[in-house]
């Protein structure tokens, strides 16, 4: 049993001993908790653990299988990087809520039940919200009450879905469900939310650039791959998904090109790179789940180590907008190369990781026939490579020189960029530790004459057409702007809301609280102190009002009898017998 503690234990507990400690202390007790917590995961056997009973419904607080197994080995492997990454940050409080975010990651790809994850999954919520909190910028403070309301939105909706699946099947298990009725497809957008899928990835293009160059790297882990893996949990095979991954896999590529904000253009990857993952859980075949598992595993190596460069960069310099950036590769030569490399995974070139997974997707779409998602996804690798694998390293660290002249990044910054680095060179190299992870048996191999070839040509031909565009004036120029997204009609729909509230429903309450609090009440209180005199002024055509009314003193029966008709009146009307 001692082999079966929830991981989430450590990360807790370790949260109060790293708010609490200072130095180098907390530097050991950073490395320690990822370090012991990975030590019991692989240790520990599959099967559920520490169930218990809570208002009547058997809850599973630690369910262990390879599914699960995969998650939780990448978000250990990163929290072990982030530490680094930051140890020369002095403030423990971003740490103390990073901690408690990745535990209950955690703890939600380790529930075994809908109501323990629903725990943990708003757990999350909270804690990254404070996370952005902690950004040093003023849109920080604003960007977090909106992330909080989207998520506030959508784990009510998983709320609703969740009771209301309880409440008909009686079954809290979390296994597979798929989409068959009204509850389980307000789960299904329950996890959506957390996904980015479309018309519901603002809050992530809008956060998660906001945050400190520590804090947004966290973010950019948990909440997204956690969905991932619900989705993948209980509903894979469900068509829709193969739509919407396909459309999240297209639409960020537009946004990312005009994008100036080096870190928004890597939220809006990350939503193209969240779509290759969806569709494949929607195709839903063991190669297809598979692939989508085994991508959102390398992704979070290589989209953390994107964002490292580019938080190394803002941290170095202050500056983080491609048209303030440039040249910084005389002065930051191991952050440019480690970039560079996280820009070669992203893009899918063979002997990185990134190139065995995405094959796999692409693989298992074409098999099953998907010609026009396969086309569409065929695209956006095309695109991935514009966006994040040439943009990203070229107008950070070579284009024109801005004339800044920082250091190299601090020695842990690097540490923690090339340990992620040479993991997604080993893993290309040599996958095989990362297929003996995935949820089934495979004899997948990607380096065919075939997929590499083909592979090659892909990116050197976008390549090509980058530097064509780049040469001729059309590619578009980085311009410092506002690129509007669909958050636009949000904050529209918003804005006339509370001019709608402001004139019209405002005033409404308004009336009706003057006249249940005050006007009503004050006539109550008058009559139960003397009817007759009021009945005997209204006969009398005098004033009526309370204020001019003489009160006379009578017997306190009247009082009582009056109160107990009131009481009579409101059982009648209320109560349900």
């Amino acid at each position: 049993m001692m082999n079966n503690i929830p991981v989430f234990v450590f990360f807790y507990v370790g949260s109060l001993l790293v708010l609490l400690s200072k130095g180098k202390i907390r530097n050991i007790l950073l490395t320690a908790i990822p370090v012991i917590s990975f030590i019991f995961l692989v240790t520990a056997q599959p099967g559920e653990y520490f169930n218990y009973s809570f208002l009547g419904f058997d809850l599973t607080l630690f369910r262990v299988d390879k599914l699960s197994l995969v998650f939780g080995y990448a978000f250990i492997i990163i929290s072990l990087a982030i530490a680094f990454y930051g140890f020369h940050v002095k403030k423990n409080t971003e740490y103390f809520i990073g901690l408690i975010y990745a535990g209950s990651g955690l703890g939600a790809v380790f529930a075994g039940d809908l109501l323990t994850l629903y725990f943990f999954w708003e757990v999350m919520t909270i804690a990254s919200t404070f996370l952005i909190w902690q950004g040093n910028f003023k849109e920080s403070i604003g960007a977090g009450f909106r992330y909080f309301l989207f998520h506030l939105a959508g784990g009510l909706i998983l709320l609703l879905g969740i009771i209301l699946y309880i409440n008909k099947t009686g079954n809290t298990e979390f296994s597979h469900m798929g989409w068959t009725d009204l509850p389980t497809g307000l789960i299904m957008i329950g996890f959506g939310v957390n996904a980015a899928w479309p018309f519901l990835h603002t809050w992530l293009t809008d956060s998660y650039p906001r945050g400190t160059f520590l804090g947004t790297v966290m973010l950019t882990v948990f909440t997204t791959k956690t969905a991932i893996y619900t989705l993948a949990r209980g509903f894979a095979g469900e068509e829709i998904l193969i739509v919407i991954g396909a459309i999240m896999t297209a639409f960020p590529i537009f946004y990312a090109v005009l994008e100036n904000n080096m870190r928004k253009v890597l939220s809006y990857s990350l939503i193209n790179q969240l779509g290759f993952m969806v569709a494949g859980i929607g195709v839903g075949t063991t190669l297809a789940i598979n692939g989508a598992v085994g991508q959102a595993f390398v992704h979070i190596m290589f989209k953390s180590l994107l964002f490292m460069g580019m938080g190394a960069v803002l941290h170095q310099t202050g500056k983080i907008n491609a048209t303030e950036l440039g040249g910084l590769y005389k002065y930051m030569p191991f952050t440019t190369a480690f970039t560079i490399i996280g820009s070669a995974t992203i893009s899918a070139f063979p002997l990185f990781s990134a190139f065995v997974t995405k094959s796999m997707i692409l693989s298992s779409i074409a098999h099953e026939g998907f010609a026009i998602i396969w086309l569409t996804l065929l695209f956006a690798s095309a695109g991935v490579l514009d966006h994040s694998g040439i943009k990203i390293p070229f107008f950070a660290f070579f284009s024109h020189d801005s004339g800044l002249k920082p250091k190299e990044a601090p020695w842990n910054m690097l540490v923690a960029m090339g340990f992620l680095a040479g993991l997604n060179i080993f893993l290309g190299i040599y996958p095989a530790p990362l297929l003996s992870i995935l949820p089934y048996e495979t004899t997948y191999n990607a380096y065919t004459a075939g997929h590499v070839l083909f592979q090659y040509q892909l990116l050197f031909f976008s390549i090509l057409a980058f530097t064509l565009l780049l040469r001729s004036g059309l590619y578009p120029a980085e311009i410092k702007a506002i690129n509007l997204d669909f958050d636009y009609f949000y904050r529209k729909a918003g804005t006339i809301f509370m001019k709608f509230e402001d004139k019209y429903i405002l005033p409404f309450f308004v009336f009706f609280k003057k006249l249940f609090f005050e006007s009503i009440p004050e006539l109550l209180n008058f009559l139960t102190k003397n009817p007759m005199q009021l009945l005997a002024n209204i006969m009398e055509d005098e004033p009526s009002t309370t204020s001019d009314v003489k009160i006379q003193g009578w017997l306190i029966g009247w009082s009582v009898f009056i109160i107990t008709i009131f009481l009579l009146i409101y059982l009648l009307t209320f109560m349900h017998f």
